[in-house]
Order: structure tokens, then C-alpha cells, then sequence
């Protein structure tokens, strides 16, 4: 098969207007780059993504092989971010900024300007401090609660950090923890790789009926902890 040379992905940007790249999506969000691929072709098939998927050739470093990659433009990698792993949006958020703004930083150029900076750093600096304040009972809730030591059920979990299993479950749907397969609850692929989730499966003695349960691990109910800890700070309901 012909290979092709890699478009530079700055003269592809140029192009299009900013784009991020499927491996730094990988990189940034921490999973594997066929994953972050697969996502965006089910988001582009279930019509989702708001443009068709741009790619390039590039050559591995290890082994010198030819593979494709994607570029987004900024709706689209946030979307396939919240997909893939919600607690890392915040992660592609701040290099968005960094494309957009070249990291620049503007210096004051006269005493006026450099007040200003001064009290606008020092709001920054009270509002991180009121924020803080605000989360620290979740977080002592978080650092109390968070100390299971085997696999937990969805139900025990909603038990462990006093939740509504109703509202426990609409955060696990919405951010894309879980999913419905059959009516019951079961972990994205990535979660589960990442050792949060495991899946029980096994024959109901009584009816010989199969059946399988998602449980939470050890490391799955402190990160869920975490994540619900900070739910609730942006102030939704317990």
C-alpha cells in the first residue's frame, strides 16, 4: 500500500483553524490512542461530531511504522474528551488555551495596568480561597467515606457516600461512567482497563438464568468518591 508523507500539523491547522491532534488527545486524557480513534468514528457514525474526521499519516518513533490520526476542532475534542474521560476535561480545556493563546502573557506597560493586574490576581486569590473553603467538608467527606478495601455493588456505593441512587445514578449516565446494556449498569471499557470497575459474571442457581454485575474496586470507589466530592462543591444536590 502507498504510504504518505505526514502533513505538518501546523500547515493542516492553518488550513482548518486550530485543531488538536488524536495522540495528544491520548496523552492528555491518558488512554490508548486506537481507543481516543474508535470513540470519535462511533461519535462521527451517531452523528455527533460536528465536522468529518480530518486525518494525517505519521510515522511511529519506536518502529518506525506509518499510522493515521485525527484532528478536531475545539467542540468536537471536548466532546470526545467528556466520552472518554470526564475528570480530564479540565486538562484539555487548559492546552485549548494554550493553542488559542500561544501562551502569551501580557506584561503591564504602565503603573495603572499594574495595579490592576495586582487586584485582579488578588480576587483570583480570594475566590480560590473561598472555593476551598467551600469544598473542604466534601473533601473531609471524601477522605472519611473513601476507605473500602474490596469490590462494592452501585447500591453500596450510593450507601457509602449518602446519595440518592437515583441521582447517583443520573451522575454516573451523564458523565460517562456507565451505560445501560440490557437494563443493567455496566462501566466503560476504559474505566474498567483503568482497574475501577469489575464485572462479576455467573449462573443463578434457581432459574439457570446467566447475569453479570459492574462493581466498584477499591481504587473505582475513592475516584468515584472524588468525582462526586466535586459534584457536589459546584453546588447540585446530595
Amino acid at each position: 500500500m502507498e504510504q504518505l508523507m505526514p502533513m505538518c500539523p501546523k500547515d493542516h491547522a492553518a488550513k482548518s483553524g486550530s485543531l488538536m491532534s488524536s495522540r495528544e488527545i491520548a496523552k492528555l486524557v491518558k488512554s490508548k490512542h486506537g481507543d481516543v480513534k474508535r470513540s470519535a468514528s462511533r461519535l462521527l457514525a451517531a452523528g455527533i461530531l460536528s465536522a468529518p474526521l480530518a486525518h494525517t499519516p505519521y510515522q511511529h518513533d519506536t518502529n518506525g511504522q506509518w499510522y493515521e490520526e485525527f484532528w478536531f476542532n475545539k467542540r468536537d475534542s471536548l466532546v470526545l474528551v467528556a466520552r472518554l474521560s470526564p475528570e480530564f476535561t479540565a486538562a484539555v480545556v487548559d492546552r485549548w488555551q494554550e493553542l488559542e493563546n500561544g501562551q502569551q502573557v501580557s506584561v503591564p506597560q504602565s503603573l495603572p495596568e499594574a495595579l490592576r493586574l495586582a487586584a485582579d490576581l488578588a480576587e483570583q486569590k480570594q475566590r480560590l480561597a473561598d472555593e476551598l473553603a467551600a469544598a473542604a467538608p466534601k473533601v473531609e467527606f471524601v477522605d472519611r467515606y473513601c476507605t473500602a478495601s474490596g469490590s462494592m455493588s452501585f447500591r453500596q456505593v450510593a450507601k457509602l457516600l449518602k446519595a440518592k441512587e437515583p441521582e447517583f445514578r443520573l451522575f454516573l449516565l451523564d458523565n460517562n461512567i456507565m451505560y445501560r446494556l440490557g437494563g443493567t449498569l455496566t462501566p466503560y471499557h476504559q474505566h474498567t482497563e483503568a482497574g475501577r470497575f469489575e464485572v462479576k459474571t455467573g449462573t443463578a442457581a434457581a432459574s439457570n438464568h446467566a447475569f453479570s454485575q459492574a462493581r466498584f474496586t477499591a481504587k473505582g470507589v475513592k475516584w468515584i468518591g472524588g468525582l462526586w466530592a466535586a459534584h457536589l462543591a459546584a453546588g447540585h444536590a446530595a
